[in-house]
């Protein structure tokens, strides 16, 4: 190979650690990707990858579904982008509304930060209160409050937020943080704030962690009696766990909801919507009033990826799809518990539809204290075990993501795979 061609070589001139985010794969080993197929990735020295990040989450379809590129290519071909309401763009809102209990009204963004970020803003401006609740070791996009109580291990004594990796100290005044899965803990909060709150947004399903019984409902009951804005984070579980999202498979209605990630079938989109009441915070006709949030996107809503959008959906309300999805969401996470056992380790795993997650603790695992007590370092060794054996994954221990692609064989595969990984870090 020419000199030239050393692709990752080239990315450490310009990539911080040779990456765009996240990852954290020591300099030079991060493969440079060019090309996808299904639920397969090859890098530029043709080495070939079992795909189980699927763009995290995004490419919920699969790379270069063929009935997504079809409709993105038809759309471009009559423009690309006009920065103002479209047809495609109306055709989605319409589809979105039918599908999502809570959107009333829309507006298009051009990916999950954007949407869960105005979503917030949206809920201040109709409240006119300062603070938002979010739960610990939640992520919910590339802002200050998004990234608040995430990343750091020196936990502060709740509902005081952890600043780092946020940039932004302000968050210590603006955000309160609380548990996931402790409704008492959660509702005390909420009452003592109650007056200062505008919002509580909450990731349905907490990364990989389900809601335990109740808490969700809890959570929908307390909101609506203080006045307080719910928010779904529906980024990831949007069309993943249900045509309707978390709000129909939990069986919760928020008053503003988020989506991304696989709205798009792996084209770029944000969308945030709810109630038309709340909604009306963005109306320009309120400038510059009081109550009044900004909102405007240079390429949210944009032709071609609202047209993917369009043909994305169509595939996911194709017949027996989410019955697949949660079969094999479930065989997954079975494999994933057997191969742990039959190489003795102790470990949870974790997930819910086409998610899983490992984590090595000896105890259930239902909030991010929980999680962060794991043997993270065991996790994120097996994780570059799997690189190296050719799974293309985000070691950093993050989700594991099926897609439509995926077949029982490939899964059949990771878990040999992941055996092995098992077998050759176990320490010695």
């Amino acid at each position: 190979m020419n000199a030239t061609d050393n692709f990752r070589d080239r990315a450490l001139q310009f990539f911080p650690g040779g990456s765009n985010g996240e990852y954290g794969i020591p300099e030079g080993d991060a493969p440079v990707l060019e090309r996808g197929q299904g639920c397969r990735v090859w890098d530029t020295e043709g080495r070939e990858y079992l795909d189980m990040t699927m763009a995290w989450g995004a490419v919920l379809v699969g790379h270069a579904h063929p009935k997504v590129l079809e409709a993105a290519a038809a759309a471009a071909s009559k423009g690309a982008n006009f920065a103002a309401v479209n047809r495609p763009m109306v055709e989605l809102a319409e589809r979105i509304a039918d599908l999502s209990p809570c959107a009333e009204r829309i507006r298009f963004v051009a990916s999950g930060t954007e949407a869960t970020m105005l979503c917030l803003r949206t809920a201040r401006a109709t409240t006119g209160r300062p603070k938002i609740l979010k739960f610990e070791g939640a992520y919910h996009g590339q802002y200050p409050e998004g990234v608040t109580s995430l990343v750091g291990s020196d936990l502060p004594e709740l509902p005081q937020p952890d600043s780092s990796g946020t940039g932004a100290p302000s968050v210590e005044r603006d955000v309160l943080v609380a548990p996931y899965n402790d409704l008492a803990s959660t509702r005390k909060i909420l009452t003592d704030y109650s007056d200062e709150l505008a919002a509580v947004i909450v990731e349905p399903l907490h990364r990989c962690i389900p809601p335990v019984d109740g808490f969700l409902q809890g959570l929908r009951e307390a909101t609506t009696r203080l006045g307080i804005v719910l928010v779904f984070d529906e980024v990831v579980t949007g069309f993943r766990l249900a045509l309707g999202g978390a709000q129909e498979y939990y069986g919760v209605s928020p008053d503003l909801v988020a989506y991304g990630k696989g709205l798009g079938g792996g084209f770029p989109i944000g969308a945030f919507g709810g109630r038309t009441d709340v909604m009306e915070a963005v109306n320009e006709q309120r400038l510059p009033g009081p109550n009044y949030a900004w909102s405007a996107s240079t390429t949210g809503g944009n032709p071609v990826s609202s047209a993917a959008a369009l043909a994305a959906i169509d595939v996911y309300n194709e017949s027996g799809v989410y019955d697949r999805l949660h079969a094999m969401g479930r065989r997954f996470r079975e494999q994933l518990d057997q191969a742990l056992d039959q190489a003795g380790e102790t470990a949870q795993v974790l997930g819910d539809g086409p998610l899983a997650q490992a984590a090595f603790l000896d105890r259930p695992v239902q909030s991010h204290r929980d999680w962060l007590a794991a043997d993270r370092d065991r996790g994120r060794a097996v994780m570059f075990e799997l690189l190296r054996r050719g799974v293309f994954l985000n070691p950093m221990g993050t989700k594991l993501y099926l897609s439509l692609a995926h077949t029982e064989a490939d899964l059949d595969e990771f878990t040999a795979h992941f055996a092995a990984a098992l077998q050759s870090t176990r320490p010695q």
